[in-house]
């Protein structure tokens, strides 16, 4: 065990730990300033100090360099506000070299040697020519780095379907895997529109109880299929994974129908095992997630 202070160099994105300074007192939120494989960064600190597992720690753990000063912060907000005219300068010299890219984001080192543009493209881009013009304009290193869709949403951020911010921007350090077979064994629609985000991928949201589902899942009848229920057979009109309740359609004696609730545990039904259900459901799959980019 040994004691780190967890940080972050952006909003919502992925903490790092570093070693405390000996005598420093920090606080959440509180700038620093640390050394890092690019040299000294202007960060945030996610949580104070704290007592984390060897396995966590990726070697070297580099110390806290020192709290930020008055000089520091006004550096830090000085180069903040060279963004906008920044970012004018890049998309007028992308739209004059007619490159197919979307710049998204930039941002400045804190040493304010390099500029760092963000970009979105359908395909490679050859942006050497572009890169050289940029240089002779601010007189900077300039490295421009490619992202996929969700960071976009990522760095823009936005409002979600579920009138949140979106989780990629605001409480997500790490892209989760999400795949159509988690909306499937959640039993929602399969309708691309009320399962993709912002970012036209499947939610990240999808993968929060899939544990959950995948076990309830496994415990629960097809619907569709036959079961015995105290009433007689009926087969299965819907499930509830939360409540692991069943409804059933019966046909009653008089040639009508009649629906009723069932806890899973008084039902009588072939349960599959999880290879064979495994299988059937790969084999079902009939929206993959690349049309849901569309």
């Amino acid at each position: 065990m040994k004691k780190v202070v967890a940080v972050k160099f952006k909003n919502g994105g992925k903490l790092y730990y570093f070693s405390p300074r000996p005598g420093d007192v920090y606080e959440r939120n509180m700038p620093v300033i640390v050394e890092t494989a690019k040299g000294l960064e202007y960060v945030w600190v996610a949580y104070p100090e704290k007592e984390a597992e060897d396995s966590e720690i990726v070697p070297p753990l580099r110390p806290v360099i020192r709290i930020a000063n008055a000089r520091d912060k006004e550096f830090y907000e000085a180069c903040e506000a060279k963004r906008p005219r920044a970012m004018q300068i890049c998309k007028e010299k992308i739209a004059a070299h007619g490159l197919d890219m979307k710049l998204i984001d930039c941002e400045y080192t804190f040493d304010g040697s390099k500029v760092v543009f963000y970009f979105t493209s359908p395909g490679r881009v050859d942006f050497r020519e572009l890169v050289k013009d940029l240089a002779s304009t601010f007189h900077l290193r300039i490295e421009l780095r490619q992202v996929g869709t969700r960071d976009e949403t990522k760095y823009l951020g936005g409002i979600a379907p579920c009138g949140r911010v979106c989780c990629c921007a605001g409480n997500m350090p790490e892209f989760k895997r999400v795949t159509i077979k988690m909306a499937k064994t959640q039993g929602l629609s399969l309708n691309p529109g009320k399962i993709s985000g912002l970012c036209g991928r499947l939610m990240c949201c999808l993968s929060y109880e899939s544990d959950y589902y995948a076990e309830a899942y496994k415990q629960m009848p097809k619907v569709g299929s036959e079961v015995g229920t105290p009433d007689g057979k009926g087969s299965v009109v819907s499930v509830n994974m939360l409540k692991k309740q069943v409804k059933v359609k019966i046909d009653d004696r008089n040639g009508g129908l009649i629906f009723k609730d069932f806890p899973v545990g008084e039902l009588r039904f072939t349960r599959k095992n999880a290879r064979e259900q495994e299988k059937e459901e790969d084999e079902s799959d009939v929206l993959p997630e690349s049309e849901l980019q569309e």
